[in-house]
């Protein structure tokens, strides 16, 4: 693309507009910037900008758009698929200083945050209030703003849904610098086109999030999780769709494989409640009362005996808890710790398909001879599948991925599911998601993102382009 490169009138323009202490250049960027988490594609900005105001993003993009400059917005950098990645170069614009919460209003339950909070500041900050913040990404250290691009998930969603369900309003500065004033603290909105919906999962190719509302739940009083075991994973994950028919309503669903709780185990240096089964249910219940959450919890214990379960084991004391979550908590980086390199699969199929496309994973790390580990929400059927490098040489390993990851695409289409569940397209996915859409649907795509930013300034490279 036909990108204007940075010159030092750009930069001095940026000094002049942020003083220097707050513009890098060339050695002065920290390595951090030029990946995220997985770190499949790096590219250092030509230029990094920390910015403290919408009017300064605001500034910063009108300048961009008058001279044709790519930007990249950036948070933490805990994407997973290169998303904030600059692959044009250009600016990147660091939001992380944009970290402050603004208002918390307890009449119509909403928080109102700037774009740089982290998930794990709004959860502890909100139950003080005796208020509860529903989306539970796996990674507390990822900001607001990229838990919005990204419409991130995590196990909550089986019962609260996700973080397009939890944003009432929005500040936006469009390509162009203009700043637009998205929804607010209204429940109900029929007013015209959901622009706010289509920022969300836009994956910063639309607009730059420079405020959000968010929309707040009272805090339930009480939570109990049940570990479940199960002597194979079709007996488990079998089980999940009579366990969501029968309306005990738990908060979380998420299955795992014993290989992955022995990693973990490895990885943190404690034991986990049980390692001895093939595969488990991990669920949650909550609610206001222990009356409450038994009767729904015991009406699943149930269920799950009566579907061949090997025992029902109840989190409910501080060490349990502390054992079971920490050990899910650090799966991901359990995995990454036991091989060299790896990439993830972040597919979604429905409920009733998850059984069936993991023991096709298993079919692929037989067929072509390369560790394939898996773990994920089984009450929403997002699955979190990791190919794994460990000593095979560079060519071999992409040779082995790009087939794998062909295949598993595929199976995810046959059985109607997605590309991703939650963590996005960025750059990684781009060539599986043109797969899986019609051209009229690319078009369309390609429609919206030149009617928000006709130059195609804003993080190009990502999703489609």
């Amino acid at each position: 693309m036909d990108y204007k490169k940075i010159n030092t009138g750009d930069v001095e323009y940026l000094i002049t507009l942020l003083g220097r202490d707050r513009v890098f250049t060339d050695d002065e960027i920290n390595d951090d910037f030029s990946h995220d988490e997985m770190g499949g594609i790096s590219r250092r900005p030509d230029v990094l900008v920390d910015v403290l105001t919408t009017e300064e993003v605001s500034k910063i993009m009108k300048y961009a758009y008058d001279h044709r400059i790519p930007v990249v917005a950036r948070g933490s950098g805990t994407g997973l698929v290169g998303a904030s990645v600059p692959v044009y170069g250009g600016i990147m614009i660091n939001m992380s200083k944009m970290n402050r919460i603004l208002e918390i209003d307890e009449e119509n339950l909403t928080l109102t945050l700037e774009p740089g909070v982290l998930l794990m500041e709004i959860s502890e900050f909100v139950e003080e209030h005796d208020l509860f913040y529903p989306p539970d990404p796996g990674e507390k250290s990822a900001t607001i703003a990229g838990n919005i691009n990204t419409n991130a998930g995590g196990m909550r969603a089986v019962k609260y849904g996700v973080t397009r369900d939890y944003v009432r309003g929005l500040e936006v500065v469009l390509p162009n610098g203009e700043i637009l004033e998205i929804g607010g603290k209204v429940v109900k909105n029929s007013s015209g086109y959901s622009i706010k919906d289509l920022i969300c999962g836009s994956e910063g190719t639309l607009g730059i999030v420079t405020k959000a509302i968010l929309k707040l739940l009272p805090l339930p009083k009480k939570a109990i999780s049940l570990l479940i075991p199960f002597p194979s994973l079709d007996m488990a994950i079998s089980t999940v769709p009579k366990i969501v028919k029968s309306k005990a309503a738990p908060t979380a669903i998420e299955f795992m494989q014993r290989e992955v709780i022995l990693a973990a185990e490895e990885y943190l240096g404690k034991k986990f409640p049980d390692n001895s089964s093939d595969a488990y249910l991990l669920l949650t219940f909550d609610g206001n009362t222990r009356e409450e959450i038994e009767g729904a919890y015991e009406k699943v214990a149930d269920i799950c005996l009566k579907e061949g379960a090997c025992d029902v084991f109840i989190v409910d004391t501080d060490e349990r808890k502390d054992s079971v979550w920490s050990a899910r908590g650090a799966f991901l980086e359990a995995v990454k710790a036991s091989t060299t390199d790896m990439d993830e699969c972040d597919v979604v199929v429905p409920r009733n398909k998850v059984a069936e496309f993991i023991k096709y994973t298993h079919e692929l790390q037989d067929r072509f001879q390369v560790r394939i580990r898996s773990f994920g929400h089984a009450g929403d059927g997002n699955l979190h599948v990791y190919v794994l490098k460990d000593d095979l040489s560079e060519e071999a390993w992409k040779k082995k991925l790009s087939k794998v990851f062909e295949a598993m695409y595929s199976k995810s289409r046959e059985l109607s599911g997605l590309v991703s569940g939650e963590h996005g397209i960025g750059f990684a996915k781009k060539a599986y998601m043109l797969e899986q859409y019609s051209q009229e649907y690319v078009e369309l795509m390609k429609n919206i993102k030149l009617a928000f930013d006709s130059r195609n300034i804003l993080n190009p490279g990502k999703i489609f382009q």
